[in-house]
């Protein structure tokens, strides 16, 4: 009988070691994995940026591919605004297709905090949000006519939406192609939802309260804070745009 008392022990006691190395892995080493990957991703498209690989956005001189040198502001000129519906008075050009599980553009969201930045990459597979954000492949381009859509980890990974309750109405989202910033400004409070509704992402978002076509931008994560039963959204619209070269937008300036 002892010896049954001690085996059922002992097999209590390596259970339970198994489970908190798990809950330190998911807690831990996935978050330093995960900034180690988002690091690397930002570091790889501000080289290419550096290099010029990437079109000249809107505002950019002929030829001009960009820097990649996102300044200080002081000399900073007045973005171009866009309408009430996310239509930017002079569009950006269309950029070319981009390549799943490649990052392309870098978020910044003030409401965060001023360090919070994050890579965005095409698609929204489980091995491509384990680098940063997801951008829905099926979805508008950034700056484009539609409706960007992005989605992120809650919790794990790096918690890059860790603090999406937080959001609010006016915040900006600002994003960066290596030529263009594009500032967006959020129009709602987080709203809850089933993962089943893909209206969230139509190119005028269901429920959003957006009235008609423009440009929008659409951020997704999981709800509870721990769990996946329900999403959280929040839409914007694009406010305005302005060329790398013109230092950083307002947003990222005060």
């Amino acid at each position: 009988m002892r010896v049954l008392v001690r085996t059922f022990s002992e097999l209590c006691l390596t259970v339970g070691m198994l489970i908190v190395l798990f809950v330190a892995y998911v807690l831990f080493w996935t978050g330093v994995k995960a900034d180690g990957a988002m690091d690397s991703q930002i570091e790889q498209l501000q080289s290419e940026w550096a290099q010029g690989s990437v079109p000249a956005g809107e505002g950019a001189a002929p030829g001009d591919q960009g820097t990649g040198d996102q300044g200080t502001g002081a000399d900073a000129k007045p973005e171009t605004p866009t309408g009430d519906s996310g239509e930017a008075e002079t569009s950006p050009p269309s950029p070319p297709a981009y390549q799943d599980g490649k990052p392309f553009a870098v978020m910044y969201i003030p409401r965060f905090g001023a360090a919070w930045n994050k890579p965005v990459l095409e698609g929204t597979g489980v091995e491509t949000l384990k680098k940063g954000l997801g951008h829905y492949d099926s979805t508008a381009q950034l700056g484009q006519r539609g409706n960007f859509s992005v989605a992120g980890h809650r919790r794990t990974y790096g918690d890059p939406f860790k603090d999406f309750p937080r959001l609010r109405p006016g915040d900006p989202v600002v994003l960066t192609d290596g030529s263009t910033w594009f500032t967006y400004r959020i129009v709602n409070k987080p709203y809850k939802t089933l993962p089943s509704d893909i209206g969230v992402i139509d190119p005028v978002p269901r429920k959003s309260g957006l009235d008609g076509p423009g440009r929008y931008l659409t951020l997704t994560t999981c709800e509870p804070e721990w769990g996946h039963s329900h999403r959280l959204i929040v839409w914007a619209h694009l406010d305005a745009t302005q060329p790398v070269e013109e230092g950083k937008p307002e947003a990222l300036r005060s």
